[in-house]
Order: structure tokens, then C-alpha cells, then sequence
């Protein structure tokens, strides 16, 4: 199975491939992030998002997508930017024909940790010895991406959801 995990934004996505082998050993396929820039206008930054996930999508065929829910910020625009963006990314997978799952940021800490409010670094080093990698993805929305879709891995395997 291979699980495509997203750490959506406005400025940089992060996404991450991970595929769960019979196993259940995991193995990281690929991994990056989208980025946009603030001069573009907002409708061409979220094509530019739109369009570079239906290629990874149409790249590597996952079986199923998990997408990272919006942690409401202090600052209302920078959470309306982002849902923005989320809302671009669930319409991509959806048109995709993947199933979606969204967890929130604790979820995916206490999945990946054991422990719902990890730190950063935690959560890091977690993706990478789960992972089998010699060092901590780069950068740190990829790393998030990837925890994400081990998190979706993981609550698969644990529920069965089918």
C-alpha cells in the first residue's frame, strides 16, 4: 500500500510517500514540497498547488491520501490562506479518486510519538528512525507530510478502515 501524506500551506506544501510493504516494514518513496510564491496572486498560487499535486498523483499512484487539519492560528488570514489551500488539495485527491483521511496535528504527534504534544525535533527524529533514513528529512514540511501519511498508515492498520 502507499500513502500519499500532505502538510498543506499557501507558501510551501509538504508531501510524502510512504508504502507499507506485507511486512509492515514502511519505506519512504518520495518526498518534497510545492512551493509558491507571495508576488503571485492568490488564484495562480493555488493552481500552481493544484496542478503539481494531480502530477505527483498521477506520478506515483497512491492508494489512499491523508491530509493534515487546519490548526486555527492567531492570525485569521494566514488560517483563511491556508484553508484555501487544503480546500485546492482535498479537491485534487478527491478528483484523483483517492480516499481522504485528515488528522489533526496532535493526532499525527501522538501516532508517530506515542506522546500528543511532541516537539518538532521529536517528531523528526520519530519519521526518520521509522523510516530506516540516515538523516532527518528536509525540510520540515516534507518531514510533516511524512509523518502524516505513517500516521495514516498506522490508523489503517489499526482500524482496518476499508
Amino acid at each position: 500500500m502507499l500513502a500519499l501524506g500532505i502538510d498543506p500551506g499557501t507558501a510551501i506544501v509538504g508531501y510524502g510517500l510512504v508504502r507499507e510493504h506485507a511486512d509492515s516494514s514502511l519505506q519512504v518513496i518520495d518526498y518534497g514540497v510545492i512551493r509558491t510564491t507571495p508576488d503571485l496572486p492568490m488564484p495562480e498560487r493555488l493552481a500552481l498547488i493544484f496542478d503539481a499535486l494531480v502530477s505527483i498523483v498521477e506520478t506515483h499512484k497512491p492508494d489512499q491520501a491523508a491530509v493534515e487539519e487546519l490548526f486555527f492560528a492567531k492570525n485569521v488570514t494566514t488560517a483563511i490562506t491556508v484553508a484555501q489551500a487544503r480546500g485546492v488539495i482535498l479537491l485534487a485527491l478527491n478528483k484523483a479518486g483517492l480516499r481522504i483521511n485528515e488528522y489533526k496535528p496532535n493526532a499525527v504527534k501522538q501516532s508517530i510519538t506515542g506522546y500528543g504534544n511532541a516537539d518538532k525535533q521529536q517528531m523528526q527524529e520519530m519519521v526518520r528512525l521509522l523510516l530506516g533514513l540516515e538523516s532527518i528529512p528536509r525540510p520540515d514540511d516534507a518531514a510533516d507530510a511524512l509523518a502524516i501519511a505513517i500516521t495514516d498508515i498506522y490508523s489503517r492498520q489499526n482500524y482496518e478502515i476499508t
